[in-house]
């Protein structure tokens, strides 16, 4: 097979940590062609979407004494090329948020590739209807108490009723402008006018959990099933739990109320062609639907001695051969 991965800059990855290399990498040593390609590479011509793409060949990690290493020159490239991407069996959008108007378009133009000749993880039109923050909203049952609002008075409101409420703002990521709020808060209002941009842009925001201090679940879903998770676990200097703010991993189990988020989820995810996803689970409560690149791989490979990307490359190959192609 070829597989396309749509990824930022290859050099700015890392190859101990980032999920892209790893599923690039299963890819490779189950005999794959693997090519690589950016957002703003792709085009379209003749109704086709296009890309310079580069064939890009790995020297894996290696698991030593619980640590992923890597070799400094991890990768090599082979040149540029113009090419239709229905050349690929598989293209993976795995460029990270925000999403902006460079990302938007970057769909747009992925919407021009044949799905009955080529294979897009995740659907395009999905990930544009599957804000990460707002798509768990739809599963009332699994969500805590949540509001979604650029309006001052209501979210006021809303954290006097909870006394403790995570504001979060919907196009961000990777923990990035989430705070603890408090109606006592003396910034409480200079807080709100600068993430909702003076009441132009609405935010999330959620009843606090205090079982967030215990950790921030990561859930891997492959076609809408589980198949592997870790623990987050905050930095004693920081309240939130993503690696990219400091937090810790730890191995952990799903449990049958994670389970039973990730059954409600399912159809939908497929139904929106969102194959790969990341869920956040804290305290039974379903957080946010990751679907744009979502990570925890190679940490959860590193705690359980699993290889995820084999399975995911597993998925599409069954799935590219059902296709006929």
């Amino acid at each position: 097979m070829k597989l396309a991965f749509i990824i930022d800059p290859i050099h700015k990855l890392d190859p101990c940590h980032d999920t892209s290399v790893a599923l690039m990498e299963a890819g490779q040593i189950m005999g794959h062609e693997i090519w690589i390609t950016q957002a703003n590479l792709l085009s379209v011509i003749d109704g086709k979407a296009w890309a310079v793409s580069q064939q890009v060949e790995f020297v894996p990690v290696k698991l030593v004494e619980g640590r992923w290493l890597a070799v400094d020159d991890w990768f090599k490239l082979s040149p540029s090329v113009f090419i239709p991407l229905e050349e690929m069996d598989a293209v993976f959008m795995r460029t990270d948020p925000p999403i902006n108007d460079a990302y938007l378009y970057a769909t747009y133009i992925l919407d021009y590739i044949d799905q009955n000749k080529t294979l897009v993880i995740n659907n395009p039109a999905g990930i544009r209807s599957a804000n990460e923050k707002m798509y768990a909203l739809q599963f009332q049952e699994c969500v805590p108490e949540t509001i979604v609002s650029a309006d001052k008075q209501v979210i006021r409101e809303f954290v006097v009723a909870k006394a403790a409420t995570i504001l979060k703002p919907l196009g961000n990521k990777a923990g990035e402008g989430i705070l603890f709020l408090q109606a006592s808060d003396r910034n409480f209002n200079s807080i709100v006018e600068l993430s909702t941009f003076h009441g132009q842009i609405p935010v999330m925001v959620q009843n606090y959990l205090p079982q967030a201090k215990e950790g921030d679940k990561r859930i891997i879903l492959l076609n809408g099933q589980a198949i592997g998770a870790l623990n987050r676990i905050a930095s004693s200097s920081d309240f939130r739990n993503n690696m990219a703010t400091g937090g810790t991993v730890a191995k952990t189990n799903i449990t049958p109320r994670e389970e039973e988020i990730c059954t409600h989820l399912a159809a939908k995810l497929c139904q929106d062609g969102l194959i790969f996803v990341g869920i956040d689970v804290i305290g039974g409560y379903l957080t946010e639907v990751n679907v744009t690149s979502p990570t925890g791989v190679r940490e959860i490979d590193r705690l359980n001695g699993t290889n995820l990307g084999y399975q995911v490359i597993q998925w599409v190959e069954a799935n590219i051969h059902l296709r006929g192609k």
